[in-house]
């Protein structure tokens, strides 16, 4: 049978605090969330492997308290200013991009700085530790490792299979009988490769035409733990 083409017309993913997913193993980092008046000087840092919901954390946070979301990557020092607003809020993602980024890393030290004059709270997200990041800015780093930081937990099989049950929807997927079960009995509790795996089942599935069958998942995971 010849292949498809695939064309990528899935509907973005659901990221309301509605359509998190909690479990024993973000427990900690929503509870943390939802007390920012606890936050020692109003900062935190939330830690978490790839696709283990930091983002999803972030976007409902985001939205609930009117920050704006920017990539660490992205920061730069004149732009810094008009991201911060009087008692306002502020997340950046994925700091541990920072590192070695001369531009991003004295844009966040200035954040930091500024987040504390304007009594703005501030959530940084990153998938280590601060001292895995590779600051060059000696100030920067002891602020980072001075930081209250709340860890995202490895799933549980009952975590892993909702989400990717969430994965599916997302992608307007229904997967047919044993999809989810073999999955998450198969693979490793690691939510970055769930979403790597749906995704090549999506574009198996379109391309060649077929249903999201049991041996289709198998042979897509297969291929994606390598």
């Amino acid at each position: 049978m010849p292949r498809q083409l695939t064309l990528d017309l899935r509907t973005p993913p659901a990221l309301s605090r509605q359509d998190f997913l909690p479990a024993s193993a973000n427990a900690e980092a929503l509870a943390m969330l939802d007390r920012p008046q606890d936050w020692p000087q109003g900062r935190l840092l939330l830690v978490g492997p790839e696709g283990a919901g930091k983002s999803h954390l972030a976007a409902f946070w985001a939205a609930e308290h009117g920050a704006q979301r920017v990539r660490a990557s992205a920061l730069r020092p004149e732009t810094a200013d008009a991201l911060v607003a009087p008692g306002g809020a502020l997340v950046v993602e994925d700091a541990h991009r920072a590192g070695g980024a001369a531009g991003a890393e004295a844009a966040l030290f200035h954040l930091w700085n500024l987040c504390a004059a304007q009594g703005a709270l501030l959530l940084i997200t990153a998938r280590t530790p601060p001292r895995d990041w590779g600051l060059a800015l000696p100030d920067l780093a002891s602020r980072m490792a001075a930081t209250a930081l709340v860890r995202l937990e490895p799933p549980d099989e009952a975590l892993l299979a909702a989400v990717l049950v969430k994965l599916f929807a997302d992608r307007q997927l229904v997967p047919g009988p044993g999809v989810v079960e073999s999955l998450s009995r198969h693979m490793d509790r690691d939510l970055g490769l769930a979403r790597r795996v749906v995704a090549e089942i999506d574009r198996t599935a379109l391309a060649e035409g077929r249903a999201v069958t049991r041996p289709l998942a198998l042979a897509a995971l297969a291929r994606m733990a390598g």
